[in-house]
């Protein structure tokens, strides 16, 4: 598998050049984005593929010096299983 990186997106291609995992990051406002949705294939399942996703999307952030608020419902649960990474999520008013 092959890890590529676009603007506001992180995805794995098989050999064939499918996708067969993704994040997606969309920015919402200056130095935020949204995580807002996580796939991984069912091939891949149990493999620790979004995991390592979500790896690269702090690397991101943290290179960016961005922020992000979290919709997915992976995001929020990896986020809150690597409180390390608390930093990157806004402070709630």
């Amino acid at each position: 598998m092959e890890l590529k990186h676009e603007p506001e997106r992180i995805f794995f291609l098989d050999q064939a050049g499918k996708t067969v995992a993704e994040v997606t990051f969309p920015q919402i406002r200056k130095g935020v984005v949204d995580i807002n949705h996580t796939f991984v294939d069912d091939s891949l399942r149990g493999q620790g593929i979004a995991s390592r996703l979500m790896e690269e999307v702090v690397k991101t952030l943290r290179e960016e010096g961005k922020q992000a608020v979290l919709t997915c419902s992976y995001a929020k649960k990896w986020f809150s299983d690597h409180k390390e990474y608390s930093d990157l999520q806004p402070k709630q008013p």
